[in-house]
């Protein structure tokens, strides 16, 4: 038998009436770690989820990683590069990698009777894969674009709907500024909103087929490749691996490829989004401080009360080592009860939030509705683990105070 565990749970369940102090410095010290650890999940699953998001709709609009050619321009206006069936081919006998698609992309003019707005109409082909864009429909249906003949059906996003008071089945026309300015008629067959309103207030989707006759491009000339992964943990090693495979290639009309990722074309937003990363810690480190705290106070109070207990057992040569152990038994059994409850609450609020969507968010300023919520259970097991081993060794120091207690006096302390 285990006799520091048998005296701890002697201690833990015990019900002693004449003990008025310990009860609500136990229930203290077990709320520190229940709230300590339920706001530690929430952070995490609301950080998690909201990284998830914003990421998947920059992804959305322009994939993990983009081969084009190497230009400074930073306008919609680009310079092309001729990919063949073989390149795609060979592409996408890599296992990491779930799409292969071409784009060109060509700033113009939407003009309406009473108003007028710039955006960039995005070209793409037959083979699109549409998914993104489906998820985020409000209106009607995708554009149908089929490789005989030119589409001039568009997907437009609400935010451009609402401010030129378009809707499904209009024709509006749309004017293309270079050395002779032309002009398409196109048909809006959907709308669509993100909330993503960087690119919801530019992008116009349509066929890839017409940005090549604006530019005069051939049938295998684009703006570029898309390519999008299976996994986003792959993006850093496949955009290291397709650099090198290409870094000294060019296309038949003599341009070079230039491989680049979705985070080096939008430095800033993954930097902002790493950033959220120092908040959680911030927030983890606080509330294990808050935890470890009352929970010290709490051990520290159950220890004086037990002061009489304490001296007898060393009278009967207890050592200060075996004593420490029943303590910090006692200190488990309040941070697992706390622990316990921590996760009812916190897993409890994030299903109502991930369920219900009740708090709001601006998607002005946000880039979404509602406060996401995705839960990783490595992360929830890992943080558990580290709550129990960092509140256990903040009481190691505390239950040094048994060493100072001595037999003589407090045997007869109450």
């Amino acid at each position: 038998m285990n006799l520091e565990l048998f005296i701890a749970r002697k201690i833990h369940f015990e019900k002693d009436e004449t003990r008025k102090v310990s009860p609500p410095a136990i229930r203290i010290a077990i709320t520190g770690v229940t709230l300590g650890l339920a706001v530690m999940i929430l952070a995490v699953a609301i950080v998690i989820g909201f990284k998830e998001e914003v990421r998947n709709k920059v992804i959305g609009f322009g994939s993990h990683i983009q081969i084009a050619t190497f230009d400074n321009n930073q306008s919609y206006e680009t310079h092309p590069i001729a990919i063949s069936q073989e390149m795609r081919d060979s592409l996408c006998l890599y296992p990491e990698i779930k799409d292969v698609e071409p784009f060109a992309t060509k700033p113009g003019i939407l003009k309406t009777d009473d108003a007028f707005l710039g955006v960039a109409i995005k070209g793409v082909d037959s083979q699109y894969n549409w998914d993104f864009f489906k998820e985020y429909l409000v209106s009607e249906s995708i554009p149908q674009i089929n490789d005989s003949v030119i589409s001039n059906e568009i997907l437009i996003s609400k935010n451009i709907a609402d401010k030129l008071h378009l809707g499904v089945g209009d024709q509006i026309l749309c004017y293309f500024v270079q050395d002779n300015i032309r002009a398409r008629k196109f048909k809006i067959t959907g709308i669509y909103q993100t909330y993503y309103t960087d690119y919801d207030k530019i992008f116009i989707i349509g066929d890839i087929k017409q940005v090549q006759r604006l530019n005069n491009w051939k049938k295998d000339q684009y703006s570029g490749l898309e390519i999008r992964l299976k996994n986003f943990d792959q993006l850093n090693f496949m955009t290291e691996t397709l650099y090198f495979k290409y870094i000294d290639k060019t296309d038949k009309y003599g341009e070079n490829y230039y491989v680049r990722s979705v985070k080096e074309q939008n430095s800033q937003l993954f930097s902002w989004l790493d950033f959220l990363d120092t908040n959680v810690w911030v927030i983890l480190i606080l509330m294990s401080l808050v935890a470890g705290f009352t929970m010290i106070s709490g051990l520290l109070i159950i220890i004086l009360e037990h002061t009489n207990m304490i001296g007898i057992l060393k009278a009967l040569g207890a050592n200060n080592i075996t004593i420490r152990k029943i303590f910090l038994y006692v200190a488990v059994f309040l941070v697992g009860k706390g622990m316990l409850w921590g996760n009812v609450i916190g897993l409890g609020l994030c299903a109502v939030q991930y369920f219900f969507k009740i708090i709001k968010l601006d998607p002005e300023v946000y880039y979404i509705t509602s406060v996401p919520i995705e839960f990783n259970f490595w992360y929830w097991l890992l943080l558990n683990i580290s709550s129990l081993i960092i509140s256990v060794l903040m009481l190691i120091g505390p239950s040094y105070l048994v060493s100072l207690i001595r037999p003589a006096k407090s045997i007869k302390y109450e």
